[in-house]
């Protein structure tokens, strides 16, 4: 049974946050099961986010919440062991909507993931995202 995988101990990471206001548009918010708070990137080509696990895991599935007009066509998520190099695990398309889009993964052991949204739906490449869930089981 996959559950999610992002703990107290997980580390993140973020490429941007809206006008470097963390307390209204934070990280935080991706994983705070609240409908109403979201990561609102700042604007650019590719906005992206990294996790690092407290311990190896096994990837299942990977669940992403947008708000639409503010999605990505172009997905791609990443990961790695250790200090090894990112590898590409697999791409993946999101809908430019606001439902929670289910994508799945092939199996992989990692204990960093890097979550890359390519070509935005908006105009100046911002990203929002009300939930960001990795799931799986820990090895």
């Amino acid at each position: 049974m996959a559950h999610s995988l992002v703990c107290a101990e997980t580390v993140s990471r973020v490429s941007s946050v809206l006008n470097r206001n963390t307390r209204q548009f934070g990280k935080k918010h991706l994983f705070d099961q609240d409908e109403e708070t979201y990561w609102n990137s700042d604007q650019g080509p590719s906005q992206w986010v990294v996790l690092e696990f407290p311990q190896r895991i096994r990837v299942s599935q990977l669940q992403i919440q947008f708000q639409g007009g503010f999605s990505s066509r172009r997905s791609r998520l990443e990961g790695c062991q250790g200090s090894e190099a990112l590898n590409k695990i697999v791409d993946f398309y999101p809908e430019d909507n606001n439902s929670l889009q289910t994508f799945p993964v092939p199996a992989a052991e990692v204990d960093q993931l890097k979550v890359m949204f390519e070509d935005a739906t908006d105009f100046f490449g911002r990203v929002v995202i009300y939930h960001l869930r990795v799931l799986g089981e820990k090895v």
